[in-house]
């Protein structure tokens, strides 16, 4: 087997320790960026649902603020906004390179889109059953965990799935610009130096790990809707 990998992807199998180092560090920044950006995410689009006209909290400053904030951030291009925010990548991790410096630049890009996911799949709760909880003398916070989250789990699953594709897009950008990971990868080798085996290895492991999160997203769906 080993040998007839080294006559199909001679320079991956060169490379094979690189290769395995630049997996994980992809692994990595979306591991951690994701988990920040779901975090932050969740609690804004909770909070535009919450503050939107007619919301249990309606309230128009907050609600206006955040949507045009999320509108700005969603219309810069990410290598752009990778640029833009060096000066503060530095202050804040020490560095603006390699897998350390773009987590922040993840973050910045994929909070505002995961947070219009979240605000799309609280918006397809039914008004129903949020003006039944509050006849029931439920509070406007207990409306929000009891009845938008929980009834709304397999659409938010809908969009972490969409969000996490997203991200693995983004870490490949951050590639191309010094952040390490398979994007470095494939540009260093697959696109600079023209060895194209690097470059099909490279997506194949890149969809290979699409459709685990596709799979594990798809499970939790139907274990949750009803």
């Amino acid at each position: 087997m080993e040998v007839i990998l080294e006559k199909l992807i001679p320079n991956v199998m060169d490379k094979l320790p690189e290769l395995w180092k630049c997996t994980g560090q992809t692994l990595y920044m979306m591991g951690l960026s994701g988990i920040i950006s779901f975090v932050l995410g969740l609690a804004v689009g909770v909070i535009l649902i919450a503050s939107r006209r007619g919301g249990v909290l309606e309230n128009s400053v907050v609600y206006n603020v955040l949507d045009k904030l999320i509108n700005v951030f969603r219309s810069i291009p990410f290598v752009i906004l990778l640029a833009s925010l060096i000066p503060l990548t530095r202050a804040v991790a020490g560095t603006a390179i390699g897998t350390r410096g773009a987590i922040l630049p993840l973050i910045f890009g994929t909070v505002p889109f995961f947070a219009r996911q979240v605000e799309t799949a609280l918006a397809e709760v039914d008004d129903g059953l949020v003006e039944a909880a509050a006849a029931m003398g439920t509070s406007p916070v207990g409306i929000l965990f009891r009845v938008y989250l929980k009834e709304s789990i397999p659409a938010l699953t809908r969009g972490t799935t969409i969000t996490l594709i997203s991200l693995m897009g983004l870490t490949a950008m951050a590639g191309a610009v010094g952040g390490g990971g398979l994007g470095d990868f494939a540009i260093r080798y697959g696109h600079e130096r023209n060895q194209t085996d690097v470059t099909y290895v490279t997506v194949v492991i890149l969809l290979a790990v699409v459709m685990i999160f596709q799979g594990i997203g798809n499970l939790i769906i139907r274990k949750t809707s009803h």
